[in-house]
């Protein structure tokens, strides 16, 4: 049977377009669902109609984003995140910080569901990452992962605070030394409660 999708079916084609598929499938799931109707030569008419006008407005769209595709391509967009041990972020880099970063630079908004990304960045790196714009138009641009310098998480040198300075040079004391209430930071208030 042959049927005009009103909607996107997944394995079966897209809205608009005119399928043949098994008439159980048809009867039973998608006129029920309003995934589709049945194709009469009236209907059929004016999903080839519906589709021509799609195919027009995607080639202007097209056209009017080729300048910001043509800004995109090639770039490098550096991003800072805290890094812990071999190089694994705190947190990951999802497609929403991209797309703010790529907006930030190109000074164009772009939302985050068309940056394409399978799973969120969770390491230090280079990255290509394709932005879906329109129809066919997908820039690709490299992102780069980097830690800032100087930073507690970092790789690097860790500064410790005084207080564990006093716990560290107490531990290097021996198993048999002393610590009194004072160089442990205890008060004697807190030792009566």
């Amino acid at each position: 049977m042959k049927v005009v999708l009103l909607k996107d079916v997944p394995k079966v084609g897209n809205a608009g377009s005119i399928q043949s598929v098994s008439d159980g499938f048809a009867r039973n799931y998608l006129i029920p669902q309003g995934l589709a109707e049945m194709a009469t030569p009236g209907r059929i008419k004016d999903a080839e109609q519906r589709t021509q006008a799609e195919e027009r407005r995607v080639e202007r769209e097209e056209r009017a984003q080729q300048s910001v595709a043509d800004q995109i391509n090639g770039l490098r967009i550096p991003i800072e995140a805290r890094v812990g041990g071999q190089g694994r972020l705190y947190g990951s880099i999802t497609a929403q910080d991209i797309a703010e970063a790529l907006s930030n630079k190109i000074g164009t908004e772009i939302d985050r569901r068309k940056v394409l990304l399978e799973e969120p960045i969770r390491t230090v790196g280079e990255y290509q990452v394709t932005v879906h714009l329109v129809g066919k138009l997908r820039p690709t641009f490299t992102l780069v992962v980097t830690s800032p310098e100087g930073v507690p998480g970092a790789f690097g040198s860790v500064e410790t605070t005084p207080a564990e300075e006093d716990v560290a040079s107490s531990a290097q004391a021996g198993p048999g030394a002393e610590v009194t209430d004072e160089e442990a930071g205890v008060s004697r208030e807190q030792l009566e409660s």
